[in-house]
């Protein structure tokens, strides 16, 4: 391993698992329960790398762009990078996102779902959760394309 990959993480979620108990800020510096928000219904958690960056705003804008058809399926949506919650507020605002950004600074949230983190950015996952366990997990989470593979899991496990 190198200096720059954290080894501090927890193992890697399998489909089948409960999903992690962690809490977290979000852009506005407000508590957010993960734990408990992914117990009932479906929750997509993305982690991407960098806000406001090309790949990210991608996989962003996809979810934005989708985000009516998610939500009308039930799925609530995070997205989770390791910037300030100041960043991620200017990210949010600059691409009108409909949905909470963690501002996972000390990493807390990727140790709890055993994402990786090089030079201190996140690797880009995804995880789809139903009532509590881990029904989908993309560990390397597409981009332009994030909504449009969400939304097929979701046709074959209504």
């Amino acid at each position: 391993m190198g200096i720059f990959t954290s080894t501090a993480k927890a193992a890697e979620l399998k489909v089948g698992d409960a999903t992690p108990q962690v809490k977290s800020v979000d852009q506005n510096k407000a508590p957010v329960d993960l734990g408990a928000e992914t117990q009932t219904g479906y929750t997509l958690v993305y982690f991407y790398p960098k806000a406001d960056t090309p790949g990210c705003t991608a996989q962003a804008c996809s979810l934005r762009d989708h985000y009516d058809v998610l939500t009308k399926k039930g799925v609530k949506v995070y997205g989770v990078s390791t910037d300030s919650p100041e960043d991620q507020l200017k990210f949010k605002e600059k691409h009108r996102l409909p949905f909470p950004l963690i501002a996972d600074e000390d990493k807390t949230v990727l140790k709890a779902f055993g994402v990786s983190s090089t030079m201190g950015f996140a690797s880009r996952q995804a995880f789809l959760m139903k009532d509590g366990k881990v029904v989908w997990i993309d560990r390397s989470a597409s981009t332009k394309e994030q909504a449009d593979d969400v939304l097929k899991v979701l046709e074959s496990n209504p």
